[in-house]
């Protein structure tokens, strides 16, 4: 079947809690390992049933946020995930007491058992209701950003469909469109601070009630962080401000000059070269057919994934009106289904997609053979090596994409991933700020965001801008709002994707080998065992930081961008 036929059904709660619970009490019963798997099959078949359901209800309300059926959906399982997550954590105190645990870590693993820990501190029944004002929140914040409708150059548009406007090659373009974004964000400013201060008050509401001293300490748990803590991300977060934030300042430095400016403002960092950035040659369409033909040469194993995505119509990728801003790859369990959602601008972004949401998707759809759901994902910032990896890994096919732009493609690939990290550092730190001091007010949250900036980022100027220059550019990033401390994990998985980078710059057969490793594992390992499975040094040690990005910057100094 295709997507659009996959037929949706809203799930009956009650019939799933009735047979939810009665799998626990049999699970709770069994006399030996036999049995005991016999019956964690049937509650991985239930949460198939129940998830399916739920992700092609999401998927189908993103694609179009006005469709009232799917946004009753929605607003359904906003409601009973929380009462769902609740059968989950009955599951996994069975799991972690029963008596046949050490069989059952021999046949799964440790990691299911490491999951289940975490699992029981991050949930209890008494915080169901706040959970589901927690997803009435997000899905009000998501809401609002999809119903922008920005009037620009004779039409309105999505703040997705501003984004070519934004990397205008005409700085008055650039400005103006900035500042059109601007004005949407500023005239919801006080809706936007509102919803904020509501899911910091309520987070840690909820934290409190779980026994924490505050929802920092909740954010890693329901991070799934198991090997590494916040004093450890804290080290981190200062060796980026140590390696990464000169490199990043001369580089925009070099923008500067290239672009022959006096001044770099805000408006011309998404801006390259005088002559405009590389973007594809081509509609979506030839987009999507360079892309399979891209996948087809890679590996045997991305042209069956390829194929298998483009066959089912597993993509939406277009940007269009009432669609939800963003991109994102999810899995259908019962379809052995990975989708994945984005929104085509016409800029370099939209090949971005087919390497960085598919590396996400050809993990899932190569691990999907693992024996329990918990093992389809990695953990959030495993995940993401998937991810920006593949970026790197599929560079020899970019001259599909951008012919005779390819190497103007590749320098802004390159220094751009180089220039985020210290973008995801300061949106880290600017959370645990936050979840640090939760009754901080609006002004004061703004205020910290903006000294944050002059520290990771003290390039940045806003010229003008009173809006961000008070501290409120953190107000477009979604997962600040939606997914809270969903954000170092970026920064880390990019110092293990330029790893990659480099390895395949030296030996292309051992970085693939090394990659498809460690998709076939999955969720199977915590992300410091996946990063030593995929001989990679981790981004905790001390070494790592200047190693990795010495060949980066070497590569990057060694091009003549003025010449691009």
């Amino acid at each position: 079947m295709k997507f659009h036929e996959f037929p949706y059904q809203r799930p009956s709660l009650e019939k799933v809690e009735k047979d939810f619970l009665q799998c626990v009490t049999q699970f709770k019963e069994a006399s030996d390992l036999e049995a005991a798997i016999e019956v964690i099959q049937q509650i991985n078949a239930l949460r198939t049933e129940f998830e399916t359901q739920r992700e092609i209800a999401m998927i189908r309300m993103t694609i179009d946020t006005t469709d009232e059926f799917y946004q009753a959906e929605q607003d359904y399982f906003d409601e009973v995930s929380p009462i769902y997550e609740n059968l989950l954590w009955q599951y996994s105190l069975a799991l972690v007491n029963s008596p046949l645990r050490s069989a059952l870590e021999e046949k799964y693993g440790q990691q299911l058992f490491r999951l289940a820990d975490m699992a029981i501190k991050g949930f209890h029944p008494s915080i169901i209701e706040l959970l589901q004002q927690e997803n009435r929140l997000t899905t009000e914040y998501q809401k609002l950003m999809a119903s922008a409708k920005i009037p620009f150059e004779g039409e309105e548009r999505t703040l997705s469909q501003m984004t070519p406007f934004v990397q205008d090659k005409d700085r008055t373009m650039r400005k103006n469109a900035s500042l059109a974004v601007t004005g949407f964000m500023h005239e919801h400013e006080e809706e936007i601070d509102r919803i904020y201060d509501d899911l910091v008050k309520l987070r840690t509401k909820i934290a409190k009630k779980l026994g924490f001293s505050n929802f920092v300490e909740l954010g890693y748990v329901r991070m799934n962080r198991m090997d590494y803590n916040a004093k450890m991300v804290e080290g981190y977060r200062e060796a980026v401000k140590r390696y990464l934030v000169p490199i990043a300042t001369k580089l925009r430095e070099r923008q500067k000059q290239r672009l022959g400016l006096d001044t770099l403002y805000y408006y011309d960092e998404s801006i390259n070269f005088t002559n405009g950035n590389a973007v594809p040659q081509g509609n979506p369409d030839w987009i999507l057919e360079q892309g399979k033909t891209m996948y087809d040469e890679l590996s045997p194993e991305t042209k069956a994934f390829f194929s298998f995505m483009v066959e089912h119509e597993l993509l939406d990728l277009v940007s269009k009106k009432g669609k939800s801003g963003g991109g994102y790859c999810t899995y259908i369990p019962g379809y052995q289904a990975p989708f994945i959602f984005s929104n085509f601008n016409g800029t370099s972004g939209d090949v971005d997609v087919l390497t960085h949401e598919a590396g996400h998707a050809f993990q899932v759809f190569t691990s999907k053979s693992q024996p329990l759901p918990e093992y389809y994902w990695p953990t959030y910032e495993s995940a993401e090596i998937f991810s920006m990896s593949m970026e790197f890994l599929t560079w020899p096919w970019m001259n599909l994409f951008f012919k005779e732009q390819e190497q103007k493609y590749k320098f802004s690939h390159l220094s751009g991933s180089l220039l985020f990290v210290p973008y995801g550092v300061c949106v880290d730190a600017f959370q645990h700020y936050v979840y640090e001091n939760p009754d901080a007010s609006p002004a004061e949250r703004k205020q910290a965001w903006r000294q944050l900036e002059k520290e990771f980022l003290p390039h940045r100027d806003y010229e003008d801008n009173a809006y961000f220059e008070q501290g409120a550019f953190w107000h477009r990033q979604s997962h600040i709002f939606m997914s809270p401390f969903y954000y170092i994990d970026y920064t880390l998985a990019q110092i293990c994707a330029f790893q990659f980078w480099q390895k395949a710059e030296q030996d292309r057969p051992k970085a693939w080998q090394d990659y498809l490793r460690i998709c076939q594992a999955g969720g199977s390992k915590s992300f410091l065992e996946l990063v030593e499975l995929a001989d990679l040094s981790s981004p905790f040690e001390a070494s790592t930081m200047a190693t990795t990005m010495a060949p980066v910057e070497a590569y990057l100094a060694s091009i003549d961008d003025l010449a691009l």
